[in-house]
C-alpha cells in the first residue's frame, strides 16, 4: 500500500520547524539555525558522497527511498508571487533534487514546470485528500513524500493522512516561527514513536502509524 511519508523535518526544542515570512533573501524565514548541521548531500544515498557513514547521514538517506511523488507547500517552492523574479523555477536552479513529480499546494494558477532530471512541478489548489489522490496517481505505486513546510504537514496530520514521519529535534530554541504542533494535539496516539539520540546532539524520532484495530 502506498504510504504518505515525512522525512528529515527539523524541529527546534520549542517546537518550531520554520521561521516567519519567507522572502527571496530568507528562504527559511529566519530559521536557518535549524539546518546548520544538515548535510543534504546524502539524500540520494550514502554512496553519493565520499564521507564517513554516520547515524545522521544514514537516516537522511531514507528521504529518497521508494518515493514516487512529493507534495509541498507554496513557500517551499518560492516566496510570494510579488517577490519572485520573472521566470521563477524554484529555489534549486535547473537540478531540483526531487527527480519525481512534485505537487505544490497553492491558490495560484501556474503552468507545470519540467526539468531534465525528471523533476516536474504541478500547481494544485485543493484539500489534502484531493492533492494526495493526485500524487498517488503520479507515484506509480511508490510512496508519496510530504516535503513540508510544517504548515503543509500539519494539514495532513489534521486530516489523518500521514503514515510515517522522521522528525529531527535540533538542540536550539527559536522563540518564534511556524510550529508543527499547533492544532494537532493527541497526534502521538495514532503512532508508535521510536527515538534515537545522535552523537551530534540531534534526536531522531521515527513515527510509524499504528495498524488499524480489527472490527469485532
Amino acid at each position: 500500500m502506498t504510504r504518505t511519508r515525512v522525512h528529515n523535518l527539523n524541529i527546534s526544542l520549542d517546537g518550531y520547524a520554520a521561521g516567519g515570512t519567507v522572502t527571496l533573501d530568507a528562504p527559511i524565514g529566519g530559521a536557518e539555525a535549524l539546518f546548520g548541521g544538515f548535510d543534504g548531500r546524502f539524500i540520494h544515498g550514502i554512496d553519493a558522497v565520499d564521507a564517513p557513514v554516520t547515524l545522521d547521514r544514514a537516516l537522511t538517506t531514507l528521504w529518497g527511498q521508494g518515493i514516487g511523488a512529493e507534495i509541498m507547500g507554496r513557500a517551499k517552492f518560492g516566496p510570494p508571487a510579488g517577490d519572485r523574479p520573472d521566470g521563477w523555477r524554484g529555489w534549486w536552479g535547473e537540478e531540483p533534487p526531487f527527480r519525481t513529480p512534485v505537487f505544490v499546494m497553492t491558490h495560484e494558477s501556474l503552468p507545470p514546470i519540467e526539468f531534465a532530471n525528471g523533476t516536474s512541478f504541478h500547481f494544485v489548489d485543493g484539500p489534502p485528500h484531493e492533492v494526495l489522490r493526485l500524487a498517488r496517481e503520479a507515484a506509480g505505486g511508490l510512496d508519496v513524500r510530504l516535503g513540508g513546510g510544517p504548515s503543509t504537514v500539519r494539514q495532513f496530520l489534521q486530516a489523518d493522512l500521514v503514515d510515517f514521519m522522521h522528525l529531527v529535534t535540533v538542540p536550539i530554541t527559536l522563540g518564534r516561527g511556524v510550529s508543527l504542533w499547533d492544532g494537532v494535539s493527541g497526534t502521538e496516539g495514532r503512532f508508535t514513536v521510536e527515538s534515537v539520540a545522535s552523537p551530534s546532539g540531534l534526536v531522531h524520532q521515527l513515527w510509524n502509524r499504528n495498524a488499524p484495530v480489527p472490527a469485532g
